[in-house]
């Protein structure tokens, strides 16, 4: 029988989570158990933490990623696009929310949230190169004239960005990006978070 090569916290995680499962380590619990291969175990734990923990955000990115190992996108993009809106600075969020638009081939809005992320991360060259790779094929396909693609694209090279994801050697020849326009809808949603922060800091 193989062995299995558990994450090493795993099993301090599930301690602490059979002593009081209302607790949160419900997401470090997940995360480790995808992190070892259990990915379905870990969707499962996640699931009910959040039950318990609605709007706890850690909860929510560790059901995402375990979703996205799976390959469901769309379950990703239904657990993250609303914790983008209300923190549009949450990394590995912003991440995985583009990632899974692109995998679904929905360009305009993997742009969006690969854009939000640079905004964040601006220091981060391969997000760079892959927003230049996805805006130039775009461009030449005439796709950024939509806001969005609710469906798959057909008419888009979409294993070309895929590659990207994988660090094709193709995409380290890509010449450097053209300054990133920012889109004034997302700019103004980060206007109201960073103000709603510092009243509420204020008001604290």
């Amino acid at each position: 029988m193989a062995k299995t090569n558990h994450h090493p916290m795993i099993y301090d995680y599930l301690k602490k989570h059979q002593e009081d499962p209302t607790s949160r380590v419900f997401a470090p619990l997940a995360e480790a158990y995808r992190k070892s291969g259990l990915i379905e175990e870990a969707i499962e734990i996640a699931r009910e933490g959040l039950k318990l923990h609605p709007r706890f955000i850690g909860g929510r990115v560790a059901l995402a990623r375990a979703l996205f190992d799976k390959k469901r996108y769309q379950e990703v993009i239904d657990e993250l696009a609303l914790v983008v809106q209300d923190i549009p600075d949450n990394i590995v969020a912003q991440r995985l929310l583009a990632e899974s638009y692109l995998m679904l081939g929905r360009v305009a809005e993997s742009l969006n949230a690969y854009k939000m992320l640079l905004y964040f991360a601006p220091q981060d060259t391969e997000t760079a190169r892959l927003v230049g790779e996805l805006e130039t094929q775009a461009y030449d396909k005439g796709l950024l004239v939509l806001r969005s693609d609710p469906e798959p694209l057909p008419t888009f090279d979409i294993r070309s960005a895929q590659a990207a994801l994988t660090d094709d050697p193709q995409v380290k020849r890509l010449q450097k990006i053209k300054r990133i326009e920012r889109l004034q809808g997302l700019l103004q949603k980060v206007e109201r978070y960073r103000m709603r922060n510092k009243l509420n800091l204020e008001l604290g």
